[in-house]
């Protein structure tokens, strides 16, 4: 069935049922926000997550602070590089807290209203994340592949891009708590998401899972692998061109390459991080039912969550060359080494001038 189709079903109130007889694990009797898992795996849940949440916000607050800095001298790319480290630093601090006091209590502690909070705050900062990066890949390709169409891409550009990834974002975000889709607990407790098993109970439900999964998961990691993998076969083809390319153009495309790198790995980071919990997702809104253990599906969640703490050292790991090169440090060093070596040419020159100037007074 296509994915029109169920809207269109949706849209008439054909709400019949996807599989007669489920019912998702936060209806069965019992308290849904009461941790499944033991005790001491919430604790080292709770403590993983407090570690990732401190090093994420500390590490995106300071790139965040940087860059205000220097705010009337970022590129377009690096205006989305902020807009990046601005989700992730939100989703550090808006999140992460309710999940590690909800660890160390063993159960969820704020209820339906905080269940749909911690929910929306997740999905809104992690579709803004990757819209960003869908952003930076299609601004990458078109500097790369298309020079031409991306010479004309400026600061106002990227800013337009980061309002449409904020309304983006907030829209899908926004749409199950006005009565499209819903959010609901976790199968092991203490955290919440989107409503995947939706999709087992109805065909509106269905409908909500597949547009969801298309538009904030499957379209955009399409245009980041398409734009990457346009990169490569250009890079490839184009190595002989470069290196015709006079001083000034190599050192341009030094650096756009430079920032090519960076946004690969930030995308490949973010894609590893979550990709896993979006098998999970699928497995849980379209497999049987408990094909996921609970004890299983926590590690993708865990997993997914701290992918906010990766760009910050992906940052320092690019530049780190860079900023030693620079350095007052190497500048230091190199000043030495360089008068070590001239000290050492003057002086043997000037024995060599001395011994040859002596060589004919010795002889007469």
């Amino acid at each position: 069935m296509t994915l029109l189709t169920h809207l269109s079903m949706a849209l008439t109130g054909n709400e019949t049922s996807a599989h007669p007889g489920y019912v998702p694990h936060y209806r069965l009797v019992g308290d849904p926000f009461a941790s499944k898992l033991s005790k001491e795996a919430d604790i080292v849940a709770a403590l993983y997550i407090c570690i990732i949440g401190i090093l994420s916000a500390t590490g995106n607050g300071y790139v965040i602070y940087m860059s205000i800095k220097r705010k009337t001298k970022l590129r377009p790319p690096e205006i989305m590089t902020v807009n990046l480290a601005l989700f992730d630093f939100g989703i550090s601090v808006t999140g992460k807290p309710f999940f590690v006091v909800s660890s160390l209590s063993h159960r969820w502690l704020f209820g339906w209203e905080g269940c749909r909070y911690y929910g929306w705050a997740g999905f809104f900062f992690g579709v803004g994340s990757l819209i960003t990066m869908t952003m930076v890949s299609l601004d990458r390709y078109l500097k790369i592949c298309h020079l031409r169409y991306g010479t004309w891409l400026m600061r106002h550009h990227a800013f337009l891009c980061v309002v449409f990834v904020w309304l983006y974002a907030g829209f899908w975000a926004t749409m199950p708590l006005l009565g499209w889709g819903n959010y609901a607990p976790e199968p092991f407790g203490t955290s919440c998401t989107l409503d995947w098993w939706l999709a087992q109970t109805s065909v509106a439900g269905q409908s909500f899972v597949m547009t969801i999964l298309f538009f904030c998961l499957i379209f955009p990691t399409g245009i980041i692998v398409f734009s990457y993998v346009m990169i490569i076969f250009k890079v490839k083809s184009s190595a002989k061109e470069i290196s015709h390319f006079d001083t000034r153009n190599k050192a341009n495309h030094s650096l756009e390459m430079k920032l090519t790198k960076v946004a690969m790995m930030i995308c490949a980071g973010f894609l590893i991080a979550w990709i896993p919990y979006a098998v999970v997702s699928v497995v849980s809104a379209f497999g049987e039912h408990d094909t996921v253990p609970i004890s299983v599906s926590v590690i993708p969640t865990l997993l997914a969550k701290s992918s906010a703490m990766y760009n910050p050292i992906i940052y320092q790991l690019i530049n780190l060359k860079h900023s030693c090169t620079k350095s007052l440090c190497c500048r230091v060093l190199k000043k030495r080494s360089y008068f070590k070596r001239s000290r050492f040419y003057t002086v043997s020159g000037s024995l060599k001038n001395r011994s040859s100037q002596n060589q004919p007074q010795s002889g007469m």
